[in-house]
């Protein structure tokens, strides 16, 4: 097999990682740097001697010997470089989100197309391990027919960085957060997407919105939740990082934490029914006794799945799938309507009405 060589466009947070895993594997390296900063390219030469650096795409692409690119650069020039990248013959890994609009996305599809090249985006959550226990629960039937999921991610922080904070740059939580949320759900439930219901808004930040509550709603009766709050505030420990709940016909479950933790939580019977002329006071609760505390013995629970997978995962999919061997694991049609749902998040949010999908 033929190693691969790669160029990763925008050496920021991201691109750090990405030049540290192309050299992880065997097959393949970082020969190649691009970034506007001088700065930084001073930086990726001191740690990596041999890269070459460059300080604009079409540079590299007329003098770099390489099969691929990783762009990694701001949200807001993703299209102009996909679209070089293609013409230049290049294999294609994009940053989330792909573009900031589906006409973008359609675009760069198009460009791809035409040269003939691999076009994929980096939605590496979904081999996150809270992700993957989650879903596990949902395929495998564990909690029976199921009617609500809750995914959820709070902080406390409030501020954004670097260009995030910029509205014309891409930035926003729905941008870089979001679109990693609402692929995880739409890639979890196998079912039309029927409608959506978003709340978008900007708590304390000026330009870019740093908190929305997201619903979709499905065809097979599973209504979808996610909120992400940058600015909620809390004296509980372990409130902030990841949560997840999801309730169906036979029991509910939760996992908190990247590193999930949670249950499995079920009832050894379902509370009776109270007959019609039975006398209310006989039941300790009165009529709201659902909501008492529950008799010994009825409740039980299991442990959550112990699921075995990391982000560098998408990254072996990714090579395989370059080379012919295996499918991509994120195709670009699940990417665009990931983007679709985003632009009815923003309709929604500025109707304050929820918006007909699919």
């Amino acid at each position: 097999m033929k190693k691969l060589n790669y160029a990763v466009i925008g050496y920021g947070f991201i691109g750090r990682r990405h030049v540290e895993t192309l050299k992880s594997f065997e097959d393949t390296d970082c020969t190649a740097v691009c970034d506007i900063n001088p700065v930084r390219l001073e930086e990726a030469k001191l740690l990596y001697p041999d890269i070459e650096v460059y300080s604009s795409a079409d540079e590299l692409f007329r003098k770099a010997d390489i099969d691929g690119v990783i762009i990694s650069a701001n949200n807001n020039q993703h299209r102009e470089l996909v679209i070089k990248a293609a013409r230049a013959g290049k294999h294609i890994l994009c940053e989330k989100p792909a573009a900031l609009t589906v006409a973008e996305l359609d675009e760069m599809i198009e460009a791809v197309n035409q040269a003939g090249v691999t076009f994929t985006v980096h939605h590496q959550r979904r081999f996150d391990k809270d992700y993957q226990c989650v879903k596990e629960c949902y395929d495998k039937h564990v909690l029976g027919d199921i009617y609500t999921i809750q995914s959820s991610l709070y902080g406390y922080n409030g501020n954004m960085h670097d260009w995030h904070v910029y509205k014309a740059e891409g930035g926003g939580m729905l941008y870089d957060w979001g679109v990693h949320l609402i692929d995880q759900i739409l890639n979890m439930v196998d079912s039309r997407l029927v409608s959506v219901f978003a709340d978008v808004r900007n708590v304390i930040n000026k330009e870019v919105d740093d908190y929305f509550k997201i619903i979709l709603r499905f065809e097979n009766r599973v209504t979808a939740e996610i909120e992400l709050g940058t600015y909620f505030l809390s004296d509980r420990k372990d409130w902030f990082e990841r949560h997840w709940f999801m309730g169906g016909n036979k029991g509910t479950m939760y996992a908190d934490k990247f590193n999930p933790e949670g249950k499995i939580v079920k009832t050894t019977h379902l509370l009776e029914n109270a007959a019609k002329d039975q006398d209310k006071s006989l039941a300790s609760y009165g009529p709201t006794r659902s909501f008492g505390i529950p008799e010994p013995g009825l409740i039980v629970t299991e442990s959550i799945p112990q699921v075995t997978c990391e982000q560098k995962d998408f990254f072996k999919n990714y090579f395989k799938a370059v080379n012919g061997e295996e499918d991509f694991a994120v195709k670009i049609s699940e990417v665009k309507r990931a983007l679709a749902v985003m632009e009815a998040c923003w309709k929604s949010a500025e109707t304050m009405k929820s918006v007909d999908f699919e």
